[in-house]
């Protein structure tokens, strides 16, 4: 039995409905900062139920507004929009065909994060509370662009919507989202009171050396060599300055380039990669031994190094409380055998920064089908990923009776 006005019918009568919206956006995937059709298609339906909208909110973001039959708090339900630039593997009837330039590389554009489901179950759940409007408060449906991150030179997702007010008219008291999870199955909850999703950052290391014939090495300063030496040097701030009892952290080089023929030593090299952490503490010292490391390992070798770290995403943390007071809502709806706690893990999310604002509630929605081993699926942002579209209605029903149930709550 769910909670209140809202029935298992009402569900089941809209699963139909959500499929196609999530066939539709994953077909016609936009990269961040460019969710223009998305957005377009998202305002479209929030006003056919007379919900009132707001568009252009950090670059393409959507903003509803439902409002109860009587006064009462304020509730914000998130879903991000953004695709990625993958090409779609899949031999799926709705498969992406889209192609994009991307860094001035072309490339394919994909729904590789599931971020299609997000929008389309934040569609369900505003049509379901559309009609059930007596409860007391408002609703505020927030699609949030660019949650993979602004294109370069650009800003843009979470945080920028933070800036322009997206929790404010009406202030906003508590804010729930979701991500499906390609390796938990279908029916299946997951969540983690605290720290949930690592903070991420993003750096730069340039190394600058001297430029030589391949074949007179000494006459060079080989940025490529004193890079390697960086890299191995790097692991060591993870391996033995940080104490891993406590929480993970990791340090990844993600990509490398440098020179441009085979016997040419060349002048500089720029390496780009990520850092993740579970505790704020950590993540200082990190950022401030690779800023004294970086430079003195490429002076070793006679190099000259520079390193610069931007935030990417916050740690994303459950508010304890709200946590404990929503959980019977999800046990409810999924089963109680159905709702797992788990440890945090070294993803992020920029769903963090409304949860430094406001308590927050993030938690996992499974998708992975029931026949398949749940270790073996495809893996977020990868070609392959995919998720079962059986699992959303259950991301519709949590988070309309996390809103409702929120809102009721004294």
């Amino acid at each position: 039995m769910l909670h209140g006005q809202l029935n298992s019918n009402q569900f089941n009568e809209i699963e139909s409905k959500v499929i196609e919206w999530r066939h539709q956006i994953h077909q016609n995937p936009e990269l961040s900062n460019r969710e223009f059709k998305t957005a377009e298609y998202i305002a479209t339906h929030l006003k056919s139920l007379g919900i009132e909208v707001q568009t252009g909110v950090a670059h393409t973001g959507v903003v509803g507004i439902l409002k109860g039959n009587a006064k009462g708090k304020v509730v914000a339900l998130r879903a991000d929009m953004d695709a990625l630039p993958v090409t779609e593997r899949n031999n799926l009837p709705y498969k992406s065909n889209v192609t994009s330039l991307y860094n001035g590389q072309e490339t394919g554009v994909m729904h590789a994060c599931g971020h299609d489901t997000h929008v389309a179950i934040l569609m369900g759940v505003a049509e379901i509370l559309s009609k059930n409007r007596t409860f007391p408060g408002t609703v505020k449906f927030i699609f949030q662009p660019a949650e993979e991150g602004s294109p370069e030179g650009e800003r843009g997702g979470a945080k920028l919507m933070v800036e322009e007010g997206v929790l404010d008219n009406p202030k906003v008291d508590a804010i729930f989202g979701l991500h499906i999870n390609s390796g938990t199955h279908v029916g299946k909850i997951t969540y983690k009171p605290g720290g949930m999703m690592a903070a991420s950052q993003r750096f730069v290391i340039t190394v600058k050396g001297k430029q030589a014939h391949g074949s007179t090495p000494w006459q060079s300063v080989d940025p490529i060599v004193a890079s390697a030496q960086i890299i191995n040097g790097l692991q060591t701030i993870i391996s033995r300055e940080s104490k891993l009892t406590d929480e993970g952290a990791v340090i990844s080089v993600g990509s490398i380039h440098s020179g441009i023929r085979f016997n040419i030593i060349p002048e500089s090299l720029e390496m780009v990669g990520t850092i993740r952490t579970l505790d704020k503490d950590m993540k200082e010292v990190i950022r401030t031994r690779m800023q004294e490391m970086v430079p003195a390992i490429a002076k070793a070798y006679r190099a000259e190094a520079t390193v610069s770290i931007e935030d990417g995403a916050d740690i994303t943390f459950n508010n304890v409380e709200l946590t404990k007071k929503m959980l019977p809502t999800l046990e409810r709806v999924a089963g109680v055998n159905n709702v797992k706690e788990i440890k945090a893990i070294t993803g992020a999310e920029d769903f963090s920064y409304f949860q430094n604002e406001i308590p927050g509630l993030f938690f996992f929605l499974g998708g992975t089908p029931l026949n398949m081993n749940e270790s073996e699926a495809p893996s977020h942002h990868t070609p392959s990923f995919m998720v079962d579209d059986a699992g959303m209605k259950l991301g519709v029903e949590a988070l309309s009776n996390l809103a409702i149930d929120f809102l009721k709550m004294k």
